[in-house]
């Protein structure tokens, strides 16, 4: 019975505390006059371009979302999104590495489900 009872305590605190969601995460991506066109998305775990509307699977990070955009009439368009802690670390932190698995791989973070780039009229 007490070896039993050590086997659980040992695997309940060396077992992983990460608590979060995948590394990736969808945001809807649209230009905010409903144009077409091409973004380069970046942060400091990705790059990558996409045709905007779009909804593409980014890498979450501690870094904020960097777009840099143009239209498919050429006009070009530039936004940041703020990445912001998940509710999800809070729990994580209550458990044996203090959230410090999350803290390193970001897994954490989140970004807006959508965001809409602000294009100017011409």
């Amino acid at each position: 019975m007490r070896l039993l009872m050590l086997t659980t305590l040992s695997l309940f605190l060396f077992g992983c505390a990460s608590i979060t969601n995948d590394a990736y995460v969808p945001v809807a991506l649209s230009f905010s006059d409903g144009s077409s066109g091409t973004c380069s998305i970046s942060n400091k775990r990705m790059a990558l371009d996409v045709q905007i509307p779009r909804t593409p699977m980014i890498r979450r990070s501690d870094d904020a979302l960097v777009l840099r955009c143009k239209t498919e009439n050429g006009r070009d368009a530039t936004a940041s999104i703020p990445s912001t802690m998940g509710g999800k670390i809070i729990a994580s932190a209550v458990f044996i590495d203090f959230g410090i698995t999350d803290a390193i791989t970001d897994k954490h973070r989140e970004y807006p489900a959508s965001f809409v780039i602000g294009v100017t009229r011409n």
